[in-house]
């Protein structure tokens, strides 16, 4: 009989959106009569996630509790709790919040558009693999540039994804990456939860099938891309 595994989810709302030039963080906006942030919560809701931690802005933990996880009804979200200062001291905090969990799904907040059937192939990705990140073939070429803005190489495009949440890992694995990445910072720029277990675990993460409708809302382009797809292809949203 196979064993039961336990799968948690740790959704990030504590950016700030600089680039979305407006006085409310982009995850709070309002897409369709909804906050941002309520249909990233909804997917994993309505999925075999079995816990969800919200980690907000310092400060806006009671209104994400007031105001989304109980207005809404979210009945998974266990810790709504304060970020850090970087990316990963917030995803560190969610990752602390859950002991106990076998399996780890770290989303941005502000990718609206999930569904379950990403989330079962990140499920079958990490049960197999242990560490997996959704990505996406890239369709344009890519270059590699130095400092001065030269190109030093172009990759064959069909090595080039554009890598996307949910990463998903085993959470002792996580863990484990995040501690040693606290007690031996790198000098790179850490910018994925990817990048901690392949750097301070040189664990290989395998991709799984993303979407291209899983964009990452940042500029306000993208909310009127995000409002055509809630028109057009997910009605019932």
């Amino acid at each position: 009989m196979k064993e039961w595994k336990r799968h948690a989810a740790i959704v990030l709302a504590a950016g700030k959106g600089s680039r979305m030039k407006c006085d409310v963080p982009k995850q709070y906006l309002s897409l369709k009569g909804k906050p941002v942030l309520y249909y990233a919560l909804k997917a994993f809701e309505e999925s075999f996630i079995d816990e969800i931690v919200l980690v907000t802005g310092v400060g806006q933990e009671e209104y994400c509790q007031k105001e989304i996880v109980e207005h809404y009804g979210f009945q998974k979200v266990s810790h709504v709790i304060a970020g850090g200062k970087e990316r990963y001291d917030s995803v560190y905090r969610g990752i602390c919040a859950l002991e106990g969990a076998d399996y780890v799904y770290i989303h941005d907040g502000a990718r609206p558009f999930i569904d379950n059937a990403l989330l079962c192939r990140a499920r079958n990705t990490v049960e197999q693999y242990h560490a997996c990140a959704a990505g996406i073939p890239s369709k344009d070429t890519i270059k590699l540039i130095n400092e001065q803005g030269f190109v030093t190489g172009t990759p064959e495009r069909k090595y080039t994804w554009i890598i996307q949440t949910p990463q998903v890992f085993e959470y002792t694995l996580i863990r484990g990456a995040y501690e040693q990445m606290y007690q031996n910072m790198p000098a790179v720029q850490i910018t994925d939860d990817a990048m901690v277990v392949e750097t301070m675990l040189c664990t290989p993460v395998k991709l799984y099938e993303g979407s291209y409708d899983n964009i990452k809302i940042t500029t306000p382009e993208d909310m009127v891309v995000a409002e055509a797809f809630l028109n057009a292809e997910y009605p019932l949203l």
